[in-house]
């Protein structure tokens, strides 16, 4: 496409047009769009015990509670509320309505009710993570949630306590992953994935847009578990046929086993 370009006028050729385009965009701002100064607003509150490096930036009714840390050069924007002993690490970005360290989902079941799990860990987060708006990142049960270096989160994502999520993994929009479950590095999950408690991941795996992951992926590659969008009566048509699968399975097993049988005598 480069002679093409070049014949309409001036133009940049690049081997990675996207990747230049980000770094376009990052000079822009620099050049164009004034720099939020480094300090606490007014209207944040910082709860005695909490430690805030001089070049952070903690926005207005933000909440960052005892025992809590703000590394270097990381933003965080108005209503994002860092709980006690979370530590969030250089260069990262909160935008609004982040909570880290709420509770994790813990109850134990009785006759008189459900009975709270006290959550008594924390949330660890590495350098140059950034976290979109209204997502939740709970603290963990007894070990601490970690989000390591460079991850990148998008808006309303829930991650379950005691969640471990490797370096430069990307999650989008309305991703859910359960209590325990562990994403390696350099992994991608697409907007609505849902990845069950207790699961493994590994590096380099990438997960489509709305698929449930069930059981652990051990290799790297890409992954779907969508059941295909189709008008109602199609569907539900589809949908009473898998449920036949499993006895049509073991028929044809009986079948193989019949025919086998036969060509011994």
């Amino acid at each position: 496409m480069a002679e093409l370009a070049q014949r309409r006028g001036a133009c940049i050729v690049s081997d990675d047009p996207y990747l230049y385009f980000a770094r376009v965009t990052q000079l822009w701002r620099r050049r164009f769009i004034s720099v939020r100064p480094a300090g606490v607003h007014a209207q944040a509150v910082i709860e005695p015990g909490a430690w805030v490096h001089p070049t952070a930036y903690v926005g207005p009714f933000c909440l960052v509670e005892a025992g809590a840390r703000i590394d270097a050069g990381t933003v965080l924007k108005s209503r994002v509320t860092v709980g006690r002993d979370c530590t969030v690490g250089s260069g990262c970005i909160l935008h609004s309505g982040v909570v880290i360290g709420s509770d994790g989902f813990g109850f134990a079941n009785s006759e008189e009710g459900w009975v709270k799990i006290e959550q008594l860990g924390a949330v660890r987060i590495g350098r140059d993570v950034e976290i979109g708006a209204n997502t939740c990142v709970d603290r963990g049960a007894l070990q601490d949630t970690i989000i390591d270096d460079g991850v990148k989160l998008d808006n309303l994502i829930q991650i379950g306590h005691n969640v471990y999520i490797g370096s430069h993994s990307a999650l989008a929009g309305c991703v859910g992953v359960a209590g325990s479950a562990r994403i390696g590095s350099h992994c991608t999950l697409g907007g609505g994935a849902i990845v069950l408690g207790h699961l493994e991941i590994a590096d380099h795996v990438h997960i489509s847009a709305a698929s449930v992951v069930t059981r652990s992926i051990r290799r790297p590659g890409n992954y779907t578990g969508i059941f295909p969008l189709d008008d109602n009566a199609a569907w539900e048509r589809n949908a009473a046929s898998l449920k036949q699968l499993g006895g049509l399975r073991d028929r044809l097993r009986a079948l193989e086993q019949f025919h086998k049988n036969q060509e011994r005598r």
